[in-house]
C-alpha cells in the first residue's frame, strides 16, 4: 500500500482504529475522521508511535449531518487529489427514534446515508487514481445483521415503527444495497466497490442503547471477537491484491458470501439508490 492514499470512518476507536492502524503498518498515507476533535488527533498520535513515519491525517465531522459531509468532503478533495481507498465504517446503533439536523432518523442517517453521501461526493478523487493507474476501491463497512432488515419504502425512517436493532438492520442492507447498485455505475470507471461483515465486535458500538438490548449487549461483550480480528476482513478486501478488479461482493472472514435475498434483488437496489439520492439532495 506504499504510495496509496486511504480514507477510514468512524476511525476513533474499535474496527476503524485498527483499520486505519493497519493500512500505515502497510505503508499507505491515512486519512482519518471522527466526531471528537481530541479523540481524533490522539488516535492519529497512537498510529504514528506505532508506525513510526506513518502519514496519519485527522479530520473532524459528524458524519450524521449532510452538511458536515460535504465540508469534510470538500476539505479532502482539497487535500487528496487522488483517493486510492475510502472504507466507510463510521455508524452506531440508538435505542430511541431521534432526527438529525437534516429530519432525518439518526440511525438511516449515519449508518447509511452517511456513506452514500460521503462516497458520492469523494468520487472526483477516487477517480483521479483511476486514471493515473491506481485501482481505486470503497469498503463499505455492513453487517450479518442485513440478513434480518427489510427496506420499508413506506416507513424508511420508522415513524410508525421503530426499534434500535430493526433500524439498524434495515440500514445495513442499505449499505448493501448501495454497494451493488454504486458498482455497477462505476465498473467502467475502474473503481470496484464492496461490503463486508467485520464480525460480531467487543467495540462500544452499543453505548448509545439501554433497555435488554443494551443489557444483552453488555453481557454479551465478553465473549465477543476483538476489534483487531475484526478489522481483518476490512483489511483484506481494503488491500489484498487478490482482490484487485473484484467489485459488487459481499465478504464475511475474508471470504465472499452471498448476501440476503433482498440485498441481491435488483429492483430492490435501484428503488433505494433513487431514495436515497433524493435524501441527500444529490441526482448522481
Amino acid at each position: 500500500m506504499r504510495g496509496k492514499t486511504c480514507l477510514v470512518t468512524g476511525a476513533t476507536n474499535g474496527i476503524g482504529y485498527q483499520t486505519a492502524l493497519g493500512l500505515a503498518r502497510l505503508g499507505a498515507r491515512v486519512a482519518i475522521v471522527g466526531r471528537d476533535a481530541g479523540k481524533t488527533r490522539a488516535c492519529a498520535e497512537r498510529i504514528r508511535a506505532a508506525v513510526p513515519g506513518a502519514g496519519v491525517d485527522p479530520h473532524v465531522a459528524d458524519l450524521s449531518a449532510q452538511g458536515e459531509i460535504r465540508r469534510l468532503a470538500g476539505t479532502l478533495r482539497d487535500a487528496y487529489p487522488r483517493l486510492d481507498v475510502l472504507v466507510n465504517n463510521a455508524g452506531a446503533i440508538f435505542d430511541h427514534r431521534t432526527l438529525t439536523v437534516d429530519g432525518i432518523e439518526r440511525t438511516w442517517a449515519l449508518d447509511h446515508l452517511g456513506y452514500v453521501l460521503l462516497t458520492l461526493e469523494l468520487l472526483a478523487p477516487l477517480k483521479a487514481s483511476a486514471a493515473a493507474g491506481g485501482k481505486p476501491r470503497i469498503v463499505n463497512v455492513a453487517s450479518a445483521a442485513h440478513y434480518r432488515g427489510h427496506i420499508d419504502v413506506d416507513d424508511i425512517e420508522g415513524a410508525r415503527r421503530y426499534g434500535a436493532m430493526w433500524a439498524y438492520a434495515q440500514a445495513k442492507l442499505g449499505n448493501v444495497l448501495f454497494t451493488y447498485a454504486l458498482a455497477r455505475r462505476l465498473r467502467a470507471d475502474g473503481i470496484t466497490v464492496n461490503a463486508l461483515h467485520p464480525g460480531v465486535i467487543n467495540t462500544g458500538f452499543a453505548k448509545n442503547t439501554g433497555g435488554l438490548f443494551g443489557t444483552a449487549w453488555s453481557l454479551m461483550r465478553p465473549f465477543l471477537t476483538t476489534p483487531e480480528k475484526g478489522a481483518e476482513t476490512s483489511l483484506y478486501v481494503a488491500s489484498d491484491p487478490a482482490l484487485d478488479g473484484v467489485t459488487g461482493r459481499y465478504f464475511s472472514h475474508s471470504r465472499p458470501k452471498t448476501s440476503s435475498a433482498e440485498s441481491r434483488d435488483e429492483a430492490v437496489q435501484e428503488r433505494v439508490w433513487a431514495l436515497s439520492l433524493a435524501q441527500v439532495g444529490r441526482s448522481v
